[in-house]
């Protein structure tokens, strides 16, 4: 069809005076050029057919769906590109004019959490149990900030790398309480089709009471997210992969 319209074109613009030169440039790429009566050239360039927009999505599994359906683009091979823990690409191989098109970029839908800062008690403890996969750690956190008052966080005893505080246990008894550092938690910041990555975190507390959770780990996480996902469209795609249609980079 391509080569058909070319033709056409051909047919419709050029001018007696006016004549075709094929040539094949140093990539072995067939280029058509139309010489006037001046020795100028223009290229005849292939009609355009990339998609005008990208399909965009919010899970792996649109994506996984998307590319099983065989609807679009089936004919040449994919290349799954995982760019980060929350945005994957789906494009195609270079053309001749060493385009590639964007078919569809998925973007995970994550909760916000303010690292670094420091939240009130009552609002952090919602946001531990919203926005963190439940852990050992996690569990410890929430006993410890959910018993204490301001008067036991100002009598806070602290070496620098760990605290002390006094939470209460009963009624009328209170112990001291050695605050875990660091601490291991999995906050949700990938797809939710995937596990969501450990890392080690910084738990400090101060009057208010108030207290906040430091990343700890370098950022190390986002490489473990991003196998994860690797993964899972490997495991999802298994076939398609067999079959040189799907290639995941990673």
């Amino acid at each position: 069809m391509i080569k058909d319209a070319i033709r056409y074109i051909k047919e419709q613009l050029i001018k007696p005076d006016e004549r075709i030169v094929d040539i094949q440039d140093a990539n072995d790429v067939d280029r058509t050029f139309v010489i006037d009566e001046q020795g100028r050239a223009l290229e005849i360039r292939p009609l355009d057919n990339r998609a005008n927009y990208e399909l965009e999505l919010n899970t792996l599994t649109g994506l996984v769906d998307y590319i099983k359906s065989n609807q679009e683009r089936n004919e040449h091979p994919l290349f799954i590109q995982v760019i980060n823990e929350k945005k994957v690409a789906l494009v195609s191989t270079l053309n001749s004019e060493g385009n590639r098109e964007t078919l569809v970029l998925s973007h995970a839908i994550v909760p916000t959490f303010g690292f670094d800062t420091f939240y009130s008690v009552e609002k952090l403890i919602i946001a531990l149990q919203a926005q963190f996969v439940q852990t050992k750690d996690r569990e410890l956190i929430l006993q410890v900030i959910g018993n204490i008052q301001e008067d036991n966080v100002r009598g806070t005893s602290d070496d620098g790398v760990s605290q002390a505080v006094t939470v209460k246990t009963g009624v009328a008894s209170a112990v001291d309480v050695k605050v875990p550092n660091p601490v291991t938690l999995a906050p949700y910041r990938t797809f939710l089709e995937v596990e969501q990555p450990e890392s080690e975190f910084i738990f400090r507390m101060k009057e208010g009471p108030s207290a906040a959770i430091f990343e700890a780990d370098g950022g190390q996480w986002r490489n473990h997210a991003i196998q994860n996902i690797h993964d899972y469209l490997a495991a999802e795609l298994a076939d398609e992969i067999e079959d040189k249609r799907i290639t995941i980079i990673s």
